[in-house]
């Protein structure tokens, strides 16, 4: 008898082989195939990208919207969105995380910009009460100076209940990195309330770890080991194991301790060195570490997204093998390249063993449509039972003549709009059983699909191919 999701149970009578209509790709992993599906696109910029305690994908996207998407279908709905100041650089809506007791008391941390102008901008850590459908009650726990780069933001919750959180320098060329009453250019630590716990290193001081530069990755490795990936300058983008009180170098140490001056800073400041460098800089972000049977071959790693540089050429997921303490990177594998897109975050799917991958299109700092991709397991799709259908599914695609589709009774009758890459009305009406799309009178290109849900809760949308 084939096992069934923890997460699909209430629709457990209407279980049947996924069969998805549409040919999709496939990777392969040593012996494990992945398959390739796309989630959600037409998201404007997907930052942060989390498993929800409500089996739900939650995501951040820069310009201040917060979605949280069925993780089956790729239905996703609109839960909070901030007026947040920046959105098209790298300033914005940024990192989140969940309240670990989340049964009792569902919050939900975020990380944004604020504020008119550059002279009066703050990065503000608030926490979100969650009613069951939106995010509201803001309580703003703690606020940094923002900048026009290096802002971070992860936030990371810890076995112990406090919040890590990640700052940059806001590009002050490493300043504030080493000034201990600054909190830019930091991980900074807190209990979930906002207020300061008494163990950390200094009395009455957030400042966990200092001289970081532009830290944007963040998790959690074996034996309570915290990760970090951090931006370098130019060269020296960093892996790092965060720990307690430690300085990390920047701006007078970039990467290892290794010319006479960053060896004599390093004796004298108590500097941690990386686990693993790259130079020139490739552009690290998001980080998971990976824990599931379903890909053996990524047991035990981190997997870490990388936006490439700016010159485009170092996008990539990148799978960093771990000894079995978690101290030492063992080797690095290099995925999914060929998309030539900025990877932002990772996500994992704790039932399936499935990969999300957040894209942010082939420039710096973004650019649509983005996508959020999932990478299933094989081995998974055979042994789990799943919905008959994802709402909708558009084939063949890609085409080069006409689109079919396939949809749930539900969806019948829903308002649907198809857009090009710049935005611009291609088609438009509503969904019926045997709809068609006429994509050879749009011209070849990359066109999406924009669904209504009918009772107006939802949104779900398909990556259109016209060859």
């Amino acid at each position: 008898m084939k096992k069934v999701l923890p997460f699909l149970f209430s629709i457990a009578s209407a279980l049947v082989i996924h069969d998805v209509l549409t040919a999709q790709t496939e990777w392969q992993i040593g012996e494990t195939t992945l398959v390739e599906y796309d989630l959600v696109t037409g998201v404007q910029i997907p930052w942060e990208i989390l498993w929800g305690p409500d089996d739900m994908l939650w995501c951040t996207t820069r310009f201040g919207d917060v979605l949280r998407i069925d993780p089956l279908s790729g239905t996703y709905e609109e839960v909070l969105s901030l007026n947040v100041f920046g959105g098209s650089g790298e300033p914005g809506l940024l990192g989140m995380a969940m309240h670990p007791d989340w049964e009792t008391d569902p919050k939900v941390f975020l990380v944004y910009t604020a504020g008119s102008s550059w002279q009066n901008a703050e990065e503000r850590l608030s926490v979100f009460d969650w009613d069951g459908a939106t995010l509201g009650n803001e309580q703003v726990l703690y606020t940094v100076d923002a900048g026009g780069i290096h802002n971070g933001s992860r936030l990371l919750v810890l076995p112990d209940n406090t919040l890590l959180m990640t700052t940059g320098d806001t590009g002050d060329g490493g300043t504030s990195s080493q000034n201990p009453n600054n909190p830019n250019g930091k991980v900074l630590r807190f209990n979930l309330d906002g207020s300061i716990p008494t163990d950390n290193p200094t009395v009455g001081s957030p400042v966990f770890s200092m001289g970081h530069r532009n830290s944007q990755g963040l998790c959690l490795g074996p034996n309570g080991l915290i990760y970090s990936s951090e931006h370098g300058q130019s060269n020296w983008d960093e892996f790092n194991i965060i720990e307690a009180g430690r300085n990390y170098g920047w701006p007078n140490v970039e990467g290892e301790c290794n010319t006479p001056s960053e060896q004599s800073f390093c004796a004298t400041n108590n500097v941690a060195e990386p686990l693993k460098t790259w130079s020139p800089c490739i552009a690290v972000n998001g980080i998971e570490f990976y824990n599931h049977p379903a890909i053996p071959e990524w047991q035990g790693a981190v997997l870490m997204s990388v936006l490439g540089g700016l010159s485009g050429q170092y996008e990539r997921l990148s799978v960093l093998h771990m000894s079995e303490d978690g101290l030492t990177v063992v080797s690095e594998d290099q995925h999914f390249a060929s998309f030539n897109q900025r990877i932002r975050d990772v996500a994992i799917n704790p039932y399936t063993g499935a990969v999300y991958l957040a894209f942010n299109g082939p420039q710096y700092p973004g650019s649509g449509p983005n996508i959020i991709k999932e990478f299933r397991p094989q081995v998974v799709i055979d042994e789990v039972a799943w919905p008959e259908d994802r709402g909708i599914d558009v084939f063949p695609n890609p085409t080069s003549d006409e689109f079919q589709w396939t949809c749930s009774p539900a969806w019948q009758g829903a308002p649907f709009v198809v857009y090009d890459v710049q935005g611009r009305e291609v088609s438009s009406g509503w969904v019926q059983q045997s709809e068609q799309l006429h994509g050879q009178s749009w011209g070849a290109g990359t066109f999406v699909l924009r669904v209504q849900a009918p009772d107006q809760t939802g949104m779900l949308t398909r990556l259109l191919v016209v060859k």
